[in-house]
């Protein structure tokens, strides 16, 4: 039994820190009520500790109790407290044996075998296993015991050898343990986790991206999305250091509050205060700025630039993203290629050991929709787009015959054995008619060639085809026995929509995508130029900013443009252009696109002006920061490679934004808000 000061002193210290169950105030009274047996529980504690300190203590029982080192494994919840740490978790390994260290980091694994308790602990670097010795380091183990995963925890202890049959393989520490001496709780988890940390990888499916992007801050300790933004974070230090280091770049910051431009997506404007009635508007590029950054004299401009667009978004969309903005002047179309292949190459084989080809493949704009149906296409995979439209130019099936007299094209996408593979009624009402529908085909027409060489499919389009057409159809499309084509019809740019996503599709769906291989390349030979025929006018196929091929100035509307665009597994990973350096010529092309000369000294006034001032020939190139590190981690969403993105509704889940703001606000600005 204690004796009754050393109870008293107890109970008062314990009682302070143990939560009220129920609190009543008067006047003759004001009192806190506990549950008794809570009560009794930590009577109990108080006496083992008691007993554990006076054991291996010569002091008196009172000076014992508060001279115990209980501030150190247990944290003053009205406390703040900055511990430093002598070591990472990650980081230590068997030449730390015997090493004393002090680790800081969160409780990713807790559990107890018999009188021990193990606990794993997380910090940015890795992962480290702590043991408790109950014997020896009785405080240490009672702290240890109560806790539970996420808390943060300091934990000092001696680096110490596993026993060669606890040695973990899977972990990087996992030859090593830290025995612990001492346990303090800086702050522990006081609400129910919405999941688990350690086991979020293996549940992921679970876990919806919904509730991951509520509680980033908790994702964001996940393995896999610690090691993307440290992926991010070691591309984006590669690209500076060989762009400075390598070639003598300069990186320039230019301004996020900038004026409204058009040919681009909606912009996110910005109401001024001190000009009311005027408006900023968000950068969607650099682009105006870093061209007259050439004008200025800079030679070799970069920037990692923040842009906004107010569009539509999807799975490699955000309307917040990161840009590496580049600028040169005096550089020809070869170097400004040869040198963005050397820093591409560079980047992947510091950050993942990839060796791209040298140089990279090249194919025109006209090519690749010929061939491919897209300006980005994947060549891991040999699928190719067969024009047909000759076939069916006297054909019966007056489907096909109509959509010719209309002007329309007739293309084929050929997949092997495809026949067997796909049921009439997968091609009719499954998945595949359904992709062919989300691109805005109006229907699906197929034929299957079966082994005799005959064919299966709508019959009226196996009618319309004599044995002379029908042989001439398989020979365009290089097609055998067991072989099925699938058949678009339109206008050029619907039939290319249509059967570049059932070639994509078709291609993953039926594993024919070598992913052993890198797939990189340019296009080029862009149209200056696309007809926009809901307006009835031109638009810029890139920017109006973009220089026409010298040699396309009697026809601009008609023109080539000196654009590129590097493409990566099918996927656009930046683009660019050689640029207008002369007044003459940009007016020229912005009246092709409909802007006046009084529109165009209105809107680009500013540029048309150092235009004229001694602008040297230059161009240039962005790339999709957040893209090219989503494809260098696996990724599927450009979300999983920034740390705080919006979701598809361009909302933050995490911090409730966008939102309404204080009328005082609005009323500064000079702005209501419609009902």
């Amino acid at each position: 039994m204690l004796p009754w000061p050393i109870r008293l002193q107890a109970t008062a210290s314990i009682l302070r820190s143990l939560p009220v169950f129920f609190v009543s105030s008067s006047r003759r009274c004001n009192s806190a009520f506990l549950r008794p047996r809570l009560v009794r529980r930590c009577l109990g504690a108080a006496k083992r500790r008691y007993s554990a300190t006076s054991a291996c203590s010569s002091s008196s029982s009172q000076e014992t109790l508060v001279s115990e080192p209980v501030t150190r494994s247990i944290a003053n919840q009205n406390s703040l407290e900055w511990v430093s740490r002598t070591d990472l978790c990650g980081d230590l390994t068997v030449d730390d044996v015997g090493k004393r260290v002090r680790l800081c980091g969160w409780v990713a694994l807790h559990r107890i075998h018999g009188s021990v308790t193990f606990l794993n602990l997380r910090d940015d670097s890795g992962l480290v296993q702590v043991t408790t010795l109950p014997e020896q380091f009785p405080d240490a183990h009672s702290v240890a015991i109560k806790l539970r995963l996420e808390y943060v925890v300091a934990v000092e202890g001696v680096v110490r050898s596993r026993p060669s049959e606890s040695v973990n393989r899977k972990m990087k520490t996992g030859d090593v343990e830290v025995t612990a001496e001492h346990v303090q709780i800086l702050n522990p988890v006081k609400s129910a986790l919405p999941f688990l940390v350690t086991t979020a990888e293996d549940a992921k499916e679970f876990v919806t991206e919904e509730i991951r992007l509520r509680y980033r801050c908790l994702d964001l300790r996940r393995q896999q999305m610690n090691s993307n933004l440290i992926l991010r974070h070691n591309v984006v230090k590669v690209i500076r250091r060989y762009l400075e280091d390598a070639h003598g770049f300069v990186e320039v910051e230019t301004p996020i509050l900038c004026r409204s431009t058009p040919e681009g997506a909606r912009d996110y404007i910005v109401p001024s205060r001190i000009q009311p009635g005027s408006f900023y508007a968000l950068p969607q590029s650099p682009q105006l700025f870093k061209q007259m950054l050439m004008v200025s004299g800079f030679a070799k401009y970069y920037q990692i630039a923040r842009c906004f667009r107010d569009e539509d978004l999807r799975a490699d969309r955000q309307p917040e993203f990161t840009q590496l903005d580049m600028e040169l002047a005096f550089f020809p179309f070869e170097d400004m290629l040869r040198l963005n292949e050397d820093l591409i190459r560079h980047v992947f084989s510091v950050i993942k050991g990839i060796e791209l080809p040298n140089p990279f493949h090249r194919i025109t704009y006209a090519e690749a929709m010929r061939r491919y149906g897209s300006d980005r296409p994947d060549l891991r995979f040999e699928l190719e787009l067969k024009v047909v439209s000759e076939v069916f130019e006297d054909s019966s099936f007056k489907v096909f015959s109509d959509a010719l007299a209309n002007g329309g094209i007739i293309k084929a996408l050929c997949v092997p054995c495809g026949a067997s593979k796909y049921s009439n009624t997968n091609l009719k009402k499954g998945d595949i008619y359904s992709e062919a529908i989300k691109s805005g085909a109006k229907g699906l027409p197929f034929l299957k060639i079966l082994d005799d060489g005959n064919f299966e499919g709508i019959p009226a389009l196996v009618s319309s085809l004599e044995s002379t057409s029908g042989g001439q159809l398989l020979k365009l499309c290089s097609a055998k026995p067991g072989d099925l084509i699938l058949f678009a019809l339109g206008d050029h740019a619907s039939v290319n929509r249509t059967l570049d996503r059932l070639r994509v599709f078709i291609a993953h769906q039926l594993g024919m995508v070598d992913h052993s291989k890198h797939s990189i390349l340019w296009v080029t030979d862009f149209p200056m130029f696309e007809w926009n025929s809901s307006e009835q006018r031109f638009e810029a196929l890139h920017h109006p900013f973009t220089a026409p091929n010298p040699k396309d100035m009697d026809n601009l509307p008609a023109a080539k443009a000196l654009a590129y665009d590097m493409v990566y597994n099918g996927v656009e990973i930046g683009g660019g252009s050689l640029r207008i350096y002369k007044r003459e010529v940009q007016e020229k092309v912005l009246q092709v696109i409909g802007i006046t000369p009084q529109q165009a000294e209105e809107k680009f006034g500013y540029l048309l002006e150092a235009l004229d001032m001694g602008a040297p020939p230059h161009g240039g190139i962005a790339y999709g920061l957040d893209r090219l590190v989503m494809l260098l981690a696996g990724a599927s969403s450009i979300r999983d490679v920034i740390a705080f993105p919006k979701t598809t509704t361009a909302q933050c889940s995490l911090t409730r934004s966008p939102s309404c703001i204080d009328p005082q606000q609005l009323r500064d600005l000079s702005l209501t808000v419609a009902s």
